[in-house]
């Protein structure tokens, strides 16, 4: 079992930045793919961001790259994602997910219960 909690959700203006947090811990984190991904109301789960445990190979949505920032720290277990330039349409609940079941896009075993960002304009 792997267990993630979210952190560092909350409203910011248009253009502004806010970076979150997620913490994994239970067996076997080590080697653990992190992501992240969002939902806004009315619309499908979207993939925002991935990285790797070992290697720290990086992935990420379309919508956010150049923009958004995953990294990890292997001492805290814990994955980063800085959201910098924020537009309203990243408004949307924000989802950690670990140890993804087919690719690291797809659908992961263990999620978060998430965070909310709104991005006003």
């Amino acid at each position: 079992q792997v267990q993630v909690v979210e952190s560092g959700g909350g409203l910011v203006q248009a253009g502004g930045s806010l970076r979150l947090s997620c913490a994994a811990s239970g067996r076997a984190v080590s080697g653990v793919t992190m992501g992240w991904f969002r939902q806004a109301p009315g619309k499908e789960r979207e993939f925002v961001a991935a990285v790797t445990w070992s290697g720290g190979f990086t992935y990420y949505g379309d919508s956010v790259k150049g923009r958004f920032t995953i990294s990890r720290d292997d001492a805290k277990n814990t994955v980063y994602l800085q959201m910098d330039s924020l537009k309203p349409e990243d408004t949307a609940v924000y989802y950690c997910a670990a140890a993804p079941r087919v690719g690291v896009r797809g659908d992961y075993a263990y999620w978060g219960q998430g965070t909310q960002v709104t991005v006003s304009s």
